[in-house]
């Protein structure tokens, strides 16, 4: 469920490739459960607290839980190089895990699915060498086993909106369906950069269109245009989105596109994107343009602006009193824009008292059967001769 500013959509793992790969999975909102949401003081008092500091060097890149005793975090270790780690909390302490060996050799921390509540899904970044398919796993809370008829390449961004209605983009023209028996291929009309699922049959995807009404500069030149497609159980079809243009005369090689898609609670379909331009190019130059849009069940229409910080933040998570935002941040319900607090690291740690600090989670996931939210990723650490990350998970406080 993939955001930037203190909580990265899958923040910086030592090897570049990993930073267009990390947020697949989960990075998407996350279905609240049934309780009664936070009162007023309760989300004015966020705050993520450590419930795990890890002893290596490193950062934390994913994480995902069955139960308040069945929490898995990957990560990798800055060693000189970039070890791969797994980590498991059997509700007493965490414990180094080898990675399962049907997993094969691989340089990059394994992505973790939350598939429901009773499955966590564990699958490559990359294709292990020397082999033809893609190992995918399964953890029933008591042993790793085989997914059977995993798809048959690399998929990127998962989403699931049960263990039988689960989604995964493939590549640009391509995304997999899990109906609980098995894969099924389709095609996408046009080049897709996320994916969305609402429920059964109606799943979004959306990207960018160098074609078409919008596109044409003249000369040759072209102005991408947003792109949106849904899914309503027989095909992906083309759905009319709004065009955005700078005003005229044009920046250097303008473009617009929607980067992110996220199904809320009750059906609600938000989109998100820019406007931009190659910048450097002249003097007086337009700021980018951020692109907001909430589907209200006929057409996209401009979603209404959050207050402060969280204008222009895109959600990572919600519950049933808000929406949990990247960079640390929480809309209310109710329009408040609330920042989520943090504490420093223990000096044991080696992080000294006049360090600067600050804390990126890669994943947001709320246990499931809970109202409890974890939060996995690392700290920053920058003081004189000694910077250096700490890998954490933590746990949301509410109130206080």
């Amino acid at each position: 469920m993939r955001g930037v500013g203190e909580i990265g959509r899958r923040g910086m793992v030592a090897v570049a490739v990993l930073a267009g790969v990390l947020a697949a999975a989960g990075c998407g909102a996350q279905n609240p459960p049934k309780e009664q949401g936070p009162s007023k003081s309760r989300a004015g008092g966020l705050r993520w607290e450590f419930a795990h500091i890890a002893d290596f060097s490193g950062e934390l890149t994913d994480v995902a839980a069955l139960a308040e005793e069945d929490i898995w975090a990957t990560g990798v270790e800055h060693n000189g190089g970039a070890a791969v780690r797994l980590l498991h909390f059997d509700g007493e302490r965490w414990r180094p895990e080898p990675l399962p060996e049907a997993l094969g050799a691989t340089a990059y921390p394994p992505l973790l699915e939350e598939v429901g509540d009773e499955d966590v899904w564990m699958r490559p970044r990359t294709l292990p060498e020397g082999t033809r398919t893609v190992p995918w796993l399964r953890w029933d809370g008591t042993h790793w086993s085989p997914v059977p008829n995993p798809p048959p390449d690399r998929s990127g961004y998962l989403k699931a909106a049960a263990p039988d209605d689960i989604w995964a983009l493939a590549d640009e023209r391509t995304a997999h369906h899990w109906d609980g028996t098995r894969w099924t291929t389709t095609r996408l009309p046009s080049p897709a950069v996320d994916l969305a699922v609402v429920g059964p049959d109606d799943a979004w995807a959306v990207g960018s269109r160098s074609t078409g009404p919008g596109t044409e500069l003249g000369y040759g030149e072209r102005y991408s245009q947003p792109l949106s497609m849904h899914w309503d159980g027989v095909s992906w079809k083309a759905v009319e989105t709004p065009q955005v243009h700078f005003e005229k005369p044009y920046p250097p090689e303008p473009g617009a596109g929607l980067s992110r898609v996220v199904a809320l609670a009750g059906g609600e379909v938000r989109a998100y994107g820019s406007n931009g331009f190659n910048h450097g190019e002249v003097e007086d130059e337009p700021e980018d343009q951020p692109i907001r849009l909430r589907w209200d069940g006929s057409r996209w229409v401009e979603q209404r602006p959050a207050p402060g910080q969280c204008a222009q933040r895109i959600p990572i998570g919600q519950d049933t009193g808000g929406l949990f935002l990247d960079g640390n941040w929480y809309l209310t319900d109710d329009g408040r824009c609330v920042k989520i607090k943090r504490r420093r690291l223990p000096l044991s740690t080696g992080a000294r008292k006049e360090s600067n600090q600050s804390l990126w989670l890669t994943e947001i996931h709320r246990i499931p059967g809970t109202d409890e939210w974890l939060g996995a990723g690392h700290v920053q650490v920058n003081q004189s001769g000694d910077p250096f990350s700490a890998p954490v998970v933590v746990r949301l406080k509410r109130g206080g």
